[in-house]
């Protein structure tokens, strides 16, 4: 393998020398769960493991659930970044029938497929272990064989409003703002509700280039906008073996390629917003898999957020000049997607692969 680059190493040498301090001073290893998702055959569990102050358990009885939220509210955004990932150790996961183990990371994280669980559709639980005696549980996603139906989402001005990548912007939302004061985009709730109204098996899946960090705050953020419950996608900030930072845009196109390569039979409805990349990175998916893509909507920002977004009043596709070619509806909130989108014609009777493109600024 080729040598990390010299970010990475720079990074894992600081949280080798922070983490072993932590320990000497009677750390312990905490689990952290997160909402993972799968079929009826084999499912994909996500955790990181940091370390913690407090005894394994300590904690978790101590405190109940409404007073943890409670308290991680009342948190700045920037200390959901004060963490020291427990690096090389052992998860034993248990759902269903099936066990398996996995190591984290240099971020603490694991990502493990667990195959021949034998859960039925719906939702689940998995058991996470850790060797000196922590434990959670963590919900499981298992989608329904015969789902022909799913939505993808953006999270970042495309369900909240976050002024990516406008740096400065988004830093002061991400890092020094709290959480309750954070603004949903008009309308975008009731319409997926509306979806999930038409067949409720709908799997929901919430794709972003943000930091596992905040997954339990966007959580909280989508409960209390009544939003529909779905399993996170998110990424892990800073160096990798190869750069300074990771891709966002290689994040996204990966995810939505093992949602294809996992769900076949499914036909997408990819959301998201004009202020990224998001109409290329769906039309070159569309493009690539149009037996995956049902429909394409695109939040578009006014010209003021465009210029707070990234500088200038235009879109990023129409800056880089690239066709968007897909079935795909713009509008410049939820309430305009849903009637372009909803009308008999939009997503009904239309053939797998026939185009029906359309625009609005309702």
């Amino acid at each position: 393998m080729a040598r990390p680059h010299i970010a990475a190493q720079l990074e894992d040498t600081v949280r080798r020398r922070i983490g072993g301090r932590l320990r000497r001073r009677g750390w312990h290893e905490r689990l952290l769960g997160y909402t993972g998702y799968g079929t009826t055959d084999r499912a994909r569990v996500f955790a990181r493991v940091t370390l913690s102050r407090v005894e394994p358990e300590e904690r978790r009885t101590a405190l109940t659930h409404a007073q943890e939220s409670l308290l991680d509210i009342a948190q700045r955004g920037f200390q959901f970044f004060l963490t020291a990932p427990a690096v090389g150790v052992p998860v034993l996961v248990r759902f269903g029938d099936a066990v398996a183990e996995a190591t984290t990371d240099r971020g603490g994280y694991v990502d493990l497929e667990v195959k021949g669980h034998g859960v039925e559709p719906g939702w689940a639980e998995a058991t996470l272990e850790l060797p000196n005696g922590d434990s959670l549980t963590t919900s499981v996603l298992v989608v329904d064989p015969q789902v022909r139906v799913g939505l993808v989402s953006d999270i970042d001005d495309t369900v909240m409003v976050t002024h990516l990548p406008r740096i400065l912007i988004a830093g002061w939302n991400t890092f020094v703002r709290s959480e309750i004061v954070r603004e949903p985009v008009s309308g975008m709730a009731s319409m997926y509700r509306s979806l999930l109204a038409r067949e409720p098996r709908t799997p929901v899946f919430y794709l972003s280039t943000g930091a596992w960090n905040v997954a339990p705050a966007i959580t909280r953020f989508l409960r209390r906008h009544e939003y529909p419950v779905g399993p996170l996608l998110l990424t892990d900030w800073g160096p990798t073996n190869t750069g300074w930072f990771r891709s966002g845009q290689e994040h996204k196109e990966q995810e939505l390629r093992r949602l294809r390569e996992m769900f076949p039979q499914i036909r997408w409805v990819l959301v998201g917003d004009d202020g990224q990349h998001d109409p290329v990175i769906y039309s070159e998916f569309a493009v690539e898999h149009p037996e995956a893509v049902e429909a394409i909507a695109i939040r578009e920002l006014t010209p003021a957020e465009q210029v707070l977004s990234s500088g200038l009043p235009l879109s990023t596709d129409e800056l880089l000049g690239k066709k968007v070619r897909a079935p795909m509806f713009k509008a410049a909130n939820g309430y305009g997607l849903h009637q372009l989108m909803f009308r008999e014609e939009a997503l009904e009777g239309r053939e797998p692969g026939a185009s029906a493109e359309g625009e609005g600024d309702a």
